[in-house]
C-alpha cells in the first residue's frame, strides 16, 4: 500500500505526458502537482513543498538538468529528491543527470508500474527516520502516514497549514521558535507570506486542538511560539 498524502511535482512541458503520469500515480495514491517548465516548477515548490519531483529532461528555457543543479545548490531544495525523465537513453545523459543531482532515471518509454516502483524507492531511500512514525504527546496523536490528528481518540478537523505547523512543533518540542523560523520551516520562506499569517495559523490551530489540548501551543513573548507540555 502506497504511503498517503505524499505529493509529487511532474515537471514536463507535454501535457499529455503530465496526464499519464498523474493518472498512475494518482491511481497508486499519491497527490500530483505539475508544471511547464522550470520556472512554473519552481513556483510550486516554494509554495507547495512537493515530497519528490519528475523532472523532464527537455524543457522549454532552463533545461532539465540545469533546473535539477539550481535546486541541489540552494539550500531550501537541496534534499528534494529528483528522478529525471527522458528520452534520451545514451550513456553519458545518464551520468550528467545522476551528476546534477538526480537521484534516479527512467528513460521514456516507461510503463506506469516501473514509475510507481522506482518513485516508491527514492521516497524511501529520502524519507529520515522516524518521520513516518506516528507521535502522540498527552492524548494528541499525530499519524505522518495517513495525515491524520486525534485528540483523546476523536479526530480533529485541521487544516493542510495548521497540519504541517502541528507536526513542525512536535518534531520539534520545548524549543521557542521565531515567527520567521516558522514561515521557513513550515511555509518555505515564501516571500509573499507576512510573519502575523504565522499568528492566524496558530490561533486557528489552537482552535482546532481545543481545551485539552490548545494549551500545548504557547507564546513565547519577545520570541514567538513553542510546543511544550510544562506550564509556561
Amino acid at each position: 500500500m502506497t504511503k498517503a498524502g505524499k505529493s509529487v511535482l511532474i515537471v514536463d512541458d507535454e501535457a499529455p505526458i503530465r496526464e499519464m503520469i498523474a493518472v498512475a500515480l494518482e491511481m497508486a495514491g499519491y497527490e500530483c502537482l505539475e508544471a511547464a517548465n522550470a520556472q512554473e516548477a519552481h513556483a510550486q515548490i516554494i509554495d507547495r513543498k512537493p515530497d519528490l519531483i519528475l523532472l523532464d529532461w527537455m524543457l522549454p528555457g532552463t533545461s532539465g538538468v540545469e533546473f535539477a543543479r539550481r535546486l541541489k545548490r540552494e539550500d531550501r531544495t537541496a534534499e528534494l529528491p529528483i528522478i529525471m525523465l527522458t528520452a534520451k537513453g545514451e550513456e553519458d545523459n545518464k551520468v550528467q543527470g545522476l551528476e546534477a543531482g538526480a537521484d534516479d532515471y527512467i528513460t521514456k518509454p516507461f510503463s506506469p508500474r516501473e514509475l510507481v516502483a522506482r518513485l516508491k524507492a527514492v521516497l524511501r531511500r529520502s524519507t529520515p527516520q522516524g518521520i513516518e512514525e506516528p507521535i502522540e504527546v498527552s492524548g494528541l496523536l499525530l499519524d505522518p502516514v495517513c495525515h491524520r490528528v486525534t485528540s483523546n481518540d476523536k479526530p480533529i478537523d485541521i487544516g493542510p497549514t495548521e497540519y504541517r505547523l502541528l507536526q513542525f512543533f512536535m518534531t520539534h518540542q520545548e524549543r521557542a521558535y521565531s515567527r520567521a523560523q516558522l514561515l521557513d520551516q513550515v511555509w518555505g520562506g515564501n516571500v509573499y507570506v507576512e510573519e502575523r499569517t504565522v499568528d492566524v495559523h496558530i490561533r486557528r490551530l489552537r482552535k482546532a486542538l481545543g481545551e485539552s489540548h490548545e494549551h500545548l501551543i504557547q507564546t513565547v513573548r519577545g520570541t514567538g511560539y513553542r510546543f511544550s507540555t510544562k506550564v509556561s
